[in-house]
């Protein structure tokens, strides 16, 4: 008669025991909050530079391309942003969380007007703004209408692209006025200036 041999307690707790170590090392070591956090930071670098793109082409495509917002409000994809721009004060715009490209979206600029109709299907929306703490969103700003020059801005949320000395630091090294925030567009010497209702806590 054959008697089959199991595992003792103390080999199940030794095993158990290396497995939560090897378990807490990659959790440290790969990180994954820091990884999804990195993931919507790239959303967003490539969601500002659509829609740069995007603004130029309708700039130089439409021949009446007057209509790119005013310089006394600030446009935002989610609702009550103001932001200082410009050094000076600014009024949260009406149609701020909305994400059409016809005119009447977060940013007044009929796309549809470009020759073969808009090259975006819909405006976008910063990634993390339903969970954030208020601090991540797009603000779109214009600096001159006569000029058509304007900026657009996110706050990048990982140690990876924030201006905070990280490898991949954009924000601190894109020309922009402020170095905790990532700005783009053709009117970067446009200010921006941390307000209560304006990235308050830029750079976290």
């Amino acid at each position: 008669m054959k008697i089959k041999k199991g595992f003792t307690l103390l080999e199940l707790l030794i095993v158990i025991g290396i497995l939560a170590i090897l378990s807490t090392t990659v959790v440290l070591v790969i990180n994954p909050a820091q990884l999804l956090r990195k993931a919507r930071d790239s959303q967003r670098i490539a969601d500002l530079n659509t829609v740069t793109t995007a603004i130029a082409y309708y700039i130089t495509d439409v021949a009446d391309a007057q209509d790119v917002g005013l310089v006394t409000k600030t446009y935002s994809d989610v609702a009550d942003v103001v932001c200082t721009l410009g050094g000076g004060s600014r009024t949260a715009d009406a149609n701020q969380g909305v994400f059409t490209t016809a005119g009447s979206g977060w940013i007044p600029i009929d796309f549809g007007a470009i020759t073969g109709g808009s090259p975006i299907g819909s405006l976008p929306h910063d990634p993390a703004a339903e969970v954030s703490t208020g601090n991540h969103y797009y603000v779109y700003g214009v600096l001159s209408t006569t000029n058509l020059t304007f900026k657009l801005i996110a706050n990048m949320e990982s140690t990876y692209y924030s201006g905070d000395a990280g490898t991949g630091d954009i924000e601190s090294t894109d020309g922009g006025t402020m170095d905790t925030l990532y700005e783009v567009g053709t009117g970067m010497s446009l200010t921006v200036t941390t307000t209560a209702n304006c990235f308050n806590d830029a750079g976290v």
